[in-house]
């Protein structure tokens, strides 16, 4: 039986002067609120109705769970910290591989979504890499991932990928992605309108 692939998009409600406070800080609440909008809305559109999987939106403040579109399952993200709450999904999803994304890297695209599932075949664990230090897609094959993946991370941080990857076992087979950056700041943010993605190869381990 084939099992069914989610892809989980953790996404905050986008409310003015709530998200993307470091990018307002550079370039103004507004057009850090108009970003993110956008953002979330290119993803979903190019992500959304592919049917190679099922899309999941995931959503803080837990009580706008439910003021997102209809034609995708919501589910809260809950308490905690980044870590608690991206494992709560990894346990709890229904059976087969899953994906998790962030909603404010606007070049993520279908492609990188399907190549990372790809790797899933072979691989227990996929992650894509950010020039930050951290990472902008964690995938398991199988739940539940490897216990206390998410254990003494520093979350916001040069450290958050190579954190994680500490807490995987030996056997543990990992894939990692090309590169996408997170758009946090004035300077990320002007790199990014004038179309300049940084973009990597495929690196196993």
């Amino acid at each position: 039986m084939k099992l069914e692939r989610h892809l989980v998009m953790f996404v905050k409600a986008p409310r003015l002067g709530a998200v993307k406070t470091r990018l307002a800080a550079d370039i103004g609440m507004i057009e850090a609120w108009r970003f993110y909008r956008a953002s979330v809305a290119g993803t979903l559109h190019r992500l959304g109705r592919d049917r190679r999987w099922r899309c999941w939106l995931c959503v803080t403040p837990d009580r706008f769970a439910y003021a997102w579109p209809r034609r995708l399952p919501r589910l809260p993200q809950g308490r905690g910290d980044l870590g608690a709450r991206m494992g709560r999904v990894l346990h709890n999803m229904p059976t087969g591989p899953v994906i998790i994304i962030g909603g404010d890297i606007p070049e993520i695209d279908a492609p990188d979504i399907a190549q990372a599932f790809r790797e899933l075949k072979r691989h227990d664990m996929v992650f894509g890499p950010a020039s930050d230090g951290g990472y902008w897609l964690i995938g398991a094959r199988r739940r539940p991932p490897p216990p206390g993946l998410f254990r003494n991370v520093r979350w916001s941080s040069r450290h958050a990928l190579a954190d994680t990857m500490a807490n995987l076992g030996p056997r543990c087979r990992t894939a990692l992605l090309r590169q996408h950056d997170d758009i946090d700041t004035g300077g990320d943010y002007r790199r990014w309108r004038a179309g300049k993605p940084t973009s990597h190869g495929i690196a196993h381990r």
